[in-house]
C-alpha cells in the first residue's frame, strides 16, 4: 500500500489526485491489474469524474451542498454533519484499472479527493487488489 498526502485549502473542495495516484502505482512497480484508492476519513471521499473542465468539480461541490445543507436539524454535536452526509454520498473508495503503465480512465476522467470538512491534511491509500 502507498499513502498519498492531500492538503486541502478549503472547507469543501474536490482535488484532482490523478497524477499522485499514477505516481503511487509506479512506485509499487506498476503491476497490471485493478487498484483501489481508499480514503480513511468520515468527512471526505473519493470519486472519478471529469477533470478536463474545472467547473465540473465546482458544480459537483455545489450539488453536494444542496444534498446536505447546513440548515437541517442535525443531532451530531461537532457541527460537521453535512460533511459526514456528503462523504456517504461520494463514497470512500474507487477502483481503477492499470495497464501499459497508465491508469485506465476515460478521455476526460480524473480521480478526485473530495474534502467536505477542511481545510485539513488528509490521506488516500492506493492498493493493488
Amino acid at each position: 500500500m502507498i499513502e498519498i498526502t492531500v492538503r486541502t485549502g478549503a472547507e469543501r473542495v474536490l482535488v484532482d489526485i490523478t497524477d499522485r495516484v499514477t505516481d503511487a502505482i509506479r512506485e509499487t512497480g506498476g503491476e497490471e491489474g485493478v487498484y483501489m484508492v481508499y480514503v480513511p476519513h468520515t468527512t471526505a471521499g473519493v470519486t472519478i469524474n471529469e477533470g478536463a473542465d474545472p467547473s465540473v468539480a465546482r458544480d459537483i461541490g455545489m450539488a453536494f451542498e444542496r444534498l446536505a445543507p447546513e440548515d437541517l436539524s442535525y443531532e451530531h454535536a461537532e457541527g460537521n454533519s453535512p460533511a459526514h452526509v456528503m462523504a456517504c454520498i461520494a463514497g470512500s473508495s474507487v477502483l481503477v484499472g492499470w495497464s501499459d503503465g497508465a491508469l485506465e480512465l476515460g478521455t476526460w476522467q480524473s480521480v478526485f479527493f473530495c474534502e467536505f470538512d477542511g481545510p485539513r491534511t488528509r490521506r488516500a491509500w492506493v492498493r493493488r487488489l
